[in-house]
């Protein structure tokens, strides 16, 4: 399938700095220090008609949703992105109504903030809303993005519970189905600073057909044709290909007990480098070796 939108997936905390503050002029060189090159920024310069796109806001997933939306809006703003509303969909019967559907219809850009993935798919799955963003994303030059919860919500899997210091003992980590914009991918975020490499490889080793990808904060993927994915902000993207895997003890212990993977392979992605979905090949954009 050649589709025609684009994912951008954000492992959460994107500093987008606090509009809380009253002297932001000041401020915003600290709090917006990615900005100019970072997440936000390439949101806008990916979508179809730059600064003047029509982005909106979700919120279905946070528990906070009339604090956090405006955070946003004020962000987008600052880059010089106007037509930015939010979208509160916070029943799933709003989510079939007609004036919420034009809005995404009419959208260029929708950005789907944090919270609990399982509240966001629960909500939106399976509804006209769900049914509407995947034609767009297939066929329309379109933007998905997510950060946190609105990232591991994009794919076809997703991981919506399981602690990191019980990862890789069997059945802690607790996986059901995304939005379904992406196969063959799943996704885990916050990932280096909750110490969650341990739900990843439960969650691959389970159905190595599966790429897991691991998100830090303040980092994301661009994702293009629905294969080429390139590293965006600050932090690392852990990539956890388990095609190799040449042994495990997974169908053998009980549920509880402590799993075991020989040759599981991992690949570590920074700012600018790529991956093939198709290949299964990284580019380092900064090799030592070019």
């Amino acid at each position: 399938m050649n589709i025609q939108g684009k994912l951008i997936i954000i492992g959460g905390a994107v500093d987008k700095g606090s509009f809380t503050e009253t002297d932001l002029d000041k401020s915003a060189p600290q709090n917006l220090n990615f900005f100019e090159e970072g997440i936000l920024k390439r949101i806008i310069k990916e979508s179809k008609h730059k600064e003047q796109s029509r982005i909106e806001v979700i919120t279905t997933a946070s528990k906070i949703p009339r604090e956090i939306g405006p955070e946003y809006v004020k962000a987008f703003n600052y880059l010089g992105a106007h037509n930015v509303d939010v979208l509160h969909i916070e029943r799933r019967e709003q989510a079939s109504e007609t004036e919420v559907l034009d809005r995404l219809k009419a959208a260029d850009v929708v950005m789907f903030t944090g919270g609990d993935q399982l509240r966001l798919t629960s909500i939106l799955g399976g509804t006209p809303f769900d049914e509407i963003l995947i034609h767009k994303y297939r066929n329309e030059d379109f933007v998905y993005a997510g950060t946190s919860a609105g990232a591991a919500a994009a794919s076809n899997n997703m991981i919506y519970q399981g602690s990191s210091h019980e990862a890789l003992l069997k059945g802690e980590v607790k996986i059901t189905s995304g939005l379904g914009l992406i196969d063959d991918v799943i996704i885990d975020t916050h990932f280096v600073q909750r110490g969650r490499i341990g739900r990843l490889f439960q969650a691959v080793v389970g159905n190595p057909k599966v790429l897991g990808i691991g998100l830090g904060e303040d980092t994301g993927l661009l994702i293009t044709n629905g294969r080429q994915m390139e590293a965006l902000g600050s932090g690392l993207v852990i990539l956890v290909d388990g095609r190799e895997i040449k042994d495990t003890n997974l169908t053998q212990v009980e549920l509880g007990q402590p799993i075991s993977i020989n040759h599981l392979v991992t690949h570590v992605m920074s700012k600018n480098d790529t991956f093939d979905l198709d290949t299964f090949k990284m580019t380092i954009k900064s090799s030592q070796y070019v």
